[in-house]
């Protein structure tokens, strides 16, 4: 369990700078369905490459491995488009803020499914982490140039879709290896975002002098990030790796202070406290919680 949430921190962390490289190019002029995209499309080359290094024990054959690995991949593609428009249309740090109402509709979806006990632990950490995660981002400062109607609508999309991804590959793990399944989830992703971007910059990505940025986006953001990821899900709860995975706002707001030169407040740092110790109280607490027992995953 200690790995598995440790692997969840791990790709968190990696999706938190994604975030920052996501703006940096969109602040350059690059469309967000473009940057989504190129994304996903680095990440499904590595793990194709992962899928032919190792092809053992795959699963392909598995009709539940393709249809929750779709289902992954439909969550992904929205998970990174709309959290760029978000971005786009506001700032990182909100957009992370947004996307981090995906602990309600993953425990509303849990609770649903008797996956998980709506117990009085989880609700005073959820409250705290997004108490904490306002603090950190100042959400409720928006002034002038602040949260637009289609931001906030974006970034509570991207939570939506972070839901559906959780629930996807907690499911599609049981029925194949990491690597098939993030081959199939990034595949879906790709086809789907290939006709929203504009298609002159989809051409002027190949010999643009920014394609480092793009390359380090497809692997930290989507190859190695999901690799840790799924594996990860595989023994927590995906209510826990919601909450864990919160290390994301920390770390895009940590990237703002360093690579952008922006500054924090004291509330924000008192914010980015209070997540960070709520954050591990709970995963030693899931210590305790067992995952999703084969059988009853197999009988899904």
């Amino acid at each position: 369990m200690g790995l598995g949430v440790g692997l969840v921190v791990l790709a968190a962390f990696f999706w938190g700078l994604s975030g920052g490289i996501g703006g940096i190019l969109m602040a350059e002029g690059w469309d967000a369905f473009v940057v989504s995209f190129y994304r996903g499309a680095i990440g499904l080359v590595f793990v194709l490459a992962w899928l032919a290094w190792r092809p053992g024990g795959s699963g392909l054959g598995s009709p539940k491995l393709w249809f929750w690995s779709a289902v992954a991949g439909l969550g992904v593609a929205g998970n990174f488009a709309f959290y760029f428009v978000s971005i786009a249309n506001g700032s990182v740090a909100v957009a992370a803020t947004l996307m981090y109402t995906a602990p309600v509709f993953v425990y509303l979806v849990s609770f649903a499914l008797k996956l998980e006990s709506p117990t009085t632990l989880k609700l005073v950490a959820i409250a705290l982490v997004m108490v904490g995660i306002v603090m950190l981002t100042q959400i409720y400062d928006t002034g002038a140039g602040g949260v637009t109607l289609i931001g906030a609508g974006a970034g509570l999309l991207a939570g939506l879709s972070y839901a559906i991804f959780i629930f996807g590959f907690k499911y599609a793990g049981s029925h194949g290896s990491p690597q098939a399944v993030l081959s199939i989830a990034f595949g879906v992703l790709v086809l789907l975002l290939m006709l929203p971007g504009d298609n002159t910059q989809m051409v002027s990505v190949l010999t643009t002098t920014d394609w480092p940025l793009f390359l380090a986006l497809g692997v930290f953001g989507a190859g190695l990030s999901f690799a840790f990821y799924i594996n990860g899900l595989r023994t927590t709860a995906p209510a826990v790796a919601s909450i864990v995975a919160m290390i994301e706002p920390v770390t895009a707001t940590l990237f703002g202070v360093a690579i952008l030169h922006e500054s924090l407040a004291l509330v924000q740092i008192i914010g980015m406290a209070l997540i960070l110790v709520t954050v591990t109280a709970l995963s030693v607490k899931s210590r305790a919680t067992p995952p999703i027992p084969e059988r009853e995953r197999d009988a899904e």
